[in-house]
C-alpha cells in the first residue's frame, strides 16, 4: 500500500499488505481475545476505554497531522477528530453498563429477562475521509459490549489505520481486542465468511455497501451499513438568509466537501431564492483554499486525483444539461487535488448535480414553489441519511421533519453525528444505527431468559 499527500501529490511512503497467514493468525487471535474480553466486567472495560481516550488527546497533534497528511482535511478539523473519538471512548465507558443491563419482564415465569451478550468480532470496512472518527464510532460501543474488532481500512490511510491500533496497545488492551488489516478491498468477501466473523460494519459507498450486504448474507452474518447522502439544506421564506447562507457554505465544505452528511442539495423557497443565492455564491467564493497544514484555510484538496475527476465530470454535465455556474466549476492549476468550491443552480433532475451525491466542494441549488414542495424534491433522492430544515419557525420545522425521509433531521443547525444521539439512514443510505444505546446494541444477541 502506498499513500500519497493530495495538497502536493507526493508519495510518503510504502506500507507492506498483510499476507494469508498474517490475515489468518490476526482473525484467529481476534478470536481468542473475544472469549476472554466477553467476561471481563465493565468496569475494567471502561477503565481501559478512558485509557484510549487519554491517549488520543496525549497524542492529538501527532495524529492530527497523519489525517491531514493522508487525506487532506484541514488541521483544525483533524485535530477536531482527534477530540471526538476522544469523547466517544468516554461516552460509552460511561454509559455502556446502564446501556446493556438486564431488563425484567413479567411473564409467566418466576422471573423472565433479556440480556445483552456480545456476538464476538466484528469487522470494520471503513472509509478515508474520517479516517479516526468512523473507526472509533463503530469500535468504541463494539469493544464495550464485549466483542473484539478487526480493522480493515481504507488503502489510501494506511498510516491511519496502523495509528489506530497502536492507540488501543498504548491504552492497555489486550492483544486481539483491536486488530487492524493492511489488506485491499478484493479480501473483504474472504474475511466476511471467516468463521471468526460474526458481524461486519461498513461506512462506505452506496456500491460497496451492496457488496458487503450480499456477502454477509451468504454468510448469515449481522450488518450494520452507513452508506452515502445527498443531504438537503431546506431554506423557507421566513429563515435568517445571510445567517443560512454562511452555515450553508460551511455545511457544504466541512471535510472538503467530502462528507456523506455534508449539505449537497440546497433546496430554497422561490421568494428567496434569488438573494441567497447571491449570498451563497459570496460566501462559497471567499472561502480559502489551500494547504491543509495552514490555519487560515478552510478548504483543503480532495483526497485523491481520481475524485477530482468524478467531480468535474458531474458539474460539466450539469451545465451542459442547463445548470447556471455560480462559482467555481474548475480544478485549481497548482499541485495537488484541488477542486474550487462551486455553485451551481437552476439545478432539476436529470442532472448529476441532482441525482448523484457530489463528494468535493460542489453545491447545487434547486428552487421550490413552498415549503411542502421543498420536502416532496428533498424526498425525491434515493438516499436519506441526513436533513436540514432553516426557518424562523422552529415549530413549523419539526412539523417538517417529520416528512422527511432521512435518518435524522436538523432545525437551524447542521448536520452532525453525536455520541447521544442515534446515526443512520433509509433508503440508499444504508440500515442499522451507531452511537448512543440504539447504536451499541446493534452488535449483540439480545437473549432471552425465562426461569421457573
Amino acid at each position: 500500500m502506498k499513500s500519497f499527500n493530495p495538497a502536493t501529490g507526493a508519495f510518503i511512503r510504502d506500507y507492506a499488505e498483510h499476507d494469508a497467514s498474517s490475515v489468518s493468525h490476526r482473525l484467529d487471535s481476534a478470536a481468542a481475545a473475544f472469549r476472554v474480553w466477553r467476561a471481563v466486567g465493565f468496569g475494567d472495560r471502561s477503565k481501559l476505554m478512558r485509557a484510549a481516550a487519554g491517549v488520543l488527546r496525549s497524542d492529538r497533534d501527532g495524529l492530527a497531522r497523519l489525517m491531514t497528511g493522508e487525506m487532506g482535511k484541514p488541521i483544525a478539523q483533524s485535530e477536531a477528530e482527534v477530540e471526538k473519538c476522544a469523547w466517544v471512548c468516554e461516552f460509552f465507558a460511561e454509559n455502556a453498563e446502564r446501556f446493556l443491563s438486564p431488563e425484567e419482564i413479567a411473564t409467566d415465569a418466576s422471573r423472565s429477562l433479556t440480556r445483552c451478550d456480545p456476538l464476538g468480532v466484528v469487522l470494520a470496512v471503513m472509509p478515508w475521509n474520517f479516517p479516526f472518527w468512523q473507526v472509533f464510532r463503530c469500535a468504541a460501543p463494539a469493544i464495550m459490549a464485549g466483542n473484539t474488532v478487526i480493522l480493515k481500512h481504507a488503502s489510501n490511510v494506511p498510516g491511519s489505520a496502523l495509528a489506530i491500533e497502536d492507540v488501543f496497545r498504548r491504552a492497555g488492551f489486550p492483544a486481539g481486542v483491536f486488530t487492524t488489516l493492511l489488506v485491499g478491498s478484493g479480501q473483504v468477501g474472504a474475511l466476511i465468511a471467516h468463521p471468526a466473523v460474526r458481524a461486519v460494519s461498513l461506512t462506505g459507498s452506496e456500491a460497496a455497501g451492496g457488496a458487503v450486504a450480499a456477502a454477509a448474507g451468504r454468510a448469515l452474518k449481522k450488518t450494520v451499513l452507513e452508506l452515502g447522502g445527498s443531504d438537503p439544506f431546506i431554506v423557507l421564506a421566513d429563515a435568517d438568509l445571510p445567517g443560512a447562507a454562511e452555515q450553508a457554505a460551511a455545511a457544504r465544505c466541512i471535510n472538503n466537501g467530502q462528507s456523506c452528511i455534508a449539505a449537497k442539495r440546497f433546496i430554497v423557497e422561490d421568494a428567496v431564492a434569488e438573494p441567497f443565492e447571491a449570498a451563497f455564491i459570496e460566501r462559497m467564493a471567499a472561502l480559502p483554499v489551500g494547504d491543509p497544514t495552514d490555519r487560515r484555510v478552510a478548504v483543503g484538496p480532495l483526497a485523491r486525483e481520481d475524485l477530482i475527476a468524478e467531480l468535474d465530470r458531474q458539474v460539466r454535465e450539469s451545465v451542459r444539461l442547463g445548470a447556471v455556474l455560480g462559482t467555481g466549476g474548475r480544478r485549481l492549476e497548482r499541485p495537488g487535488f484541488f477542486y474550487a468550491p462551486t455553485v451551481l443552480t437552476r439545478v432539476r433532475p436529470g442532472m448529476p448535480a441532482h441525482d448523484e451525491e457530489t463528494f468535493g466542494p460542489v453545491a447545487a441549488v434547486i428552487r421550490a414553489r413552498d415549503a411542502e414542495h421543498a420536502v416532496e424534491i428533498a424526498n425525491q433522492s434515493r438516499y436519506g441519511l441526513g436533513a436540514s430544515v432553516w426557518t424562523a419557525d422552529a415549530r413549523r420545522g419539526e412539523a417538517l421533519a417529520a416528512a422527511i425521509e432521512a435518518g435524522a433531521v436538523f432545525v437551524n443547525g447542521m448536520v452532525k453525528s453525536d455520541p447521544r444521539l442515534p446515526f443512520g439512514g433509509v433508503k440508499c443510505s444504508g440500515y442499522g444505527r451507531e452511537l448512543s444505546a440504539a447504536g451499541i446494541r446493534e452488535f449483540v444477541n439480545l437473549k432471552t431468559v425465562w426461569i421457573r
